[in-house]
């Protein structure tokens, strides 16, 4: 094999096969609230069988996806974490999360079941 052959670590983003669905959402080019495909879902995995909701696919920086948050738990009067692009509280909180994300514009959708 010739030297220099192997490319599956040269891509922008460390893999060659990276999928653009995994990248976090550029927050400097951030769509308007309503055009934002966000994500709401309860799981159960690796949590030791306790049931979150996880809400994803919000483009926001750091500091409103905890104000965000904030205001989501005291909305549903539970505890929660942001975790890199991803918002999660206790609780199954699906339907109250998305009224709550529906009036402050979003377009929320469920995933999963």
């Amino acid at each position: 094999m010739p030297r220099g052959g192997w490319q599956e670590f040269t891509g922008p983003g460390g893999f060659s096969g990276q999928s653009s669905a995994l990248k976090r959402p550029d927050v400097s080019q951030a769509n308007p609230k309503e055009q934002q495909a966000v994500r709401v879902q309860r799981t159960r995995g690796g949590k030791r069988g306790k049931t979150v909701t996880q809400i994803t696919g919000l483009a926001l920086t750091a500091t409103e996806a905890k104000a965000l948050l904030k205001r989501l738990k005291a909305r549903a009067g539970t505890g929660g974490t942001v975790k890199d692009d991803l918002l999660e509280l206790q609780g199954d909180q699906v339907t109250l999360v998305m009224d709550f994300l529906q009036s402050e514009g979003f377009r929320p959708k469920q995933a999963g079941g």
